[in-house]
């Protein structure tokens, strides 16, 4: 089994939105800047989450994510799943087919053995768990997502006024009365 960046993201993602959600809603754009994940991915992979009830979204200004139950009541592998990542080493996935004529070949019970091993051990690490990883790590939570502010060599220049004709015919007034 070899996760994408698909599976990776999206826990990424849960455990940025379990760090900060005790302090209201979080933008998907604050997760995108501090994780450096497209905005654009990272809204596809919520929709899914969103789906599968992991998440919540609100509307309207101070809106954004948070989770639909408690961090201990996620699981690694319910993230994983929701994201439509599949956890499986069989060739075939699962479909008893591996030599393509119907048979299966010598090795598909130690693949399915280690599906049902990895299943297990995802299923058995919660949110919560890697939450409190990062805290012990000595992570420190900002729940003010990050701002960038545009930066310019250049000052600010004010409007520049110019005493010009406006049409044609003002251009010709301005000629008449010189």
């Amino acid at each position: 089994m070899r996760l994408t960046t698909k599976g990776r993201f999206a826990v990424t993602a849960m455990i940025d939105l379990g760090l900060r959600q005790s302090s209201g809603p979080v933008t998907l754009a604050a997760i995108s800047q501090r994780q450096q994940i497209s905005l654009s991915y990272l809204e596809q992979l919520f929709g899914k989450l969103r789906r599968h009830e992991l998440v919540e979204s609100t509307r309207g200004p101070g809106g954004g994510y948070t989770l639909a139950r408690k961090a201990a009541d996620i699981t690694v592998a319910d993230i994983i799943l929701s994201v439509d990542e599949p956890i499986d080493a069989t060739h075939c996935s699962g479909k008893e087919n591996c030599l393509g004529d119907g048979a299966r070949c010598m090795t598909h019970d130690l693949w399915t053995s280690l599906n049902v091993r990895m299943v297990e051990f995802l299923d058995s690490v919660s949110l919560q768990k890697l939450v409190d990883d990062q805290l012990a790590k000595g992570l420190k939570v900002d729940s003010k997502p990050l701002v960038k502010k545009a930066i310019s060599a250049m000052p600010a220049s004010q409007p520049m006024r110019i005493n010009a004709p406006n049409s044609v015919f003002a251009l010709g007034n301005s000629f008449a009365k010189g």
